[in-house]
């Protein structure tokens, strides 16, 4: 019998991890993947953006309510979970931007903050890592701590001379980031909801899209999970600060959703077994190397 193949998937804040690759690790947990979810921050600066929770005792309880939404979005995915501990930065506005709050996790040392990440690596032994690229996905401060600190227990967790202390070594094979939206995937979801008569609520964002680059070149990886989309907004759902079951995410009908865009979208940033590209498998080239138990 093989080796269970182990996932592990971190992410900045609590709703995080149901915004991005959700239905990625709900088809893993349902294929026998022991998939862990780890969450950096208690999200306790976050916003709150549904209206229906804008309340004054759901901010004088935010950093409670936000870790019993993590555990009901948890359950929903069927995924483990572990905190790490740090402390949310907010996401600073203005011109020019106010600093981070002191102690934060964006102002901690990256060699640091990365050694509770090499004991949980450790520990849990995972085969394949994802995380956000090195803009954070989009530029919130602790995304972009999150991609450094990530980056740094990859490459520090198999090497036996850095944090002994730590645990045993363990080398993970693969890490991904996450490229939730490309060009290609917005145009095909307008274009669908468009031929099928509805509005889009793409068409603002498609004519600002030139500001930002297309991450779309940067896809090694499609993985087909179009059945897991209805999870995914489930575990969205349970994150009732921050999701408005009336907003943005739920406007494409879920079957226009699985025809026009049926994969989540990664991009192999490293591996250190063979796996030719395009992939349609995260576990490309690592089942073949799992150890037998």
């Amino acid at each position: 019998m093989a080796e269970q193949l182990r996932l592990m998937a971190v992410h900045a804040h609590p709703d995080d991890e149901s915004s991005k690759g959700a239905a990625t690790m709900a088809k893993y947990v349902a294929e026998g993947v022991d998939v862990l979810v780890v969450t950096c921050t208690g999200g306790e600066r976050g916003s709150v953006l549904n209206p229906k929770m804008d309340r004054p005792d759901v901010w004088a309880n935010i950093a409670e309510i936000r870790r019993a939404e993590m555990d009901a979005a948890r359950a929903v995915l069927g995924v483990k979970q572990a905190w790490l501990g740090f402390v949310d930065s907010g996401l600073p506005e203005g011109d020019p931007l106010p600093p981070l709050p002191e102690g934060c996790f964006a102002l901690q040392d990256v060699e640091a903050a990365a050694g509770p990440l090499v004991r949980l690596i450790r520990q849990f032994r995972p085969h394949v890592i994802t995380t956000y690229d090195e803009e954070g996905g989009y530029p919130h401060p602790d995304h972009i701590m999150t991609h450094k600190i990530t980056v740094a227990a990859f490459d520090a967790a198999g090497d036996p001379e850095r944090h002994p202390d730590l645990g045993e070594p363990w080398q993970p094979l693969k890490l991904y980031y996450d490229v939730g939206f490309s060009k290609g995937k917005i145009m095909a979801l307008h274009e669908g909801m468009l031929a099928a008569g509805l509005a889009s609520p793409y068409e603002e964002w498609l004519k600002r899209w030139d500001e930002r680059p297309d991450k779309g070149p940067r896809i090694t990886t499609r993985v087909e999970c179009a059945d897991y989309f209805p999870v995914r907004d489930d575990a969205l759902r349970a994150h009732a600060t921050q999701i408005d079951p009336d907003g943005f995410w739920f406007h494409v009908p879920m079957e226009l959703q699985r025809q026009a865009w049926p994969t989540e979208d990664f991009q192999l940033a490293r591996s250190v077994v063979d796996s030719p590209l395009p992939e349609s498998d995260l576990f490309a080239g690592v089942r073949e190397t799992a150890h037998a138990c």
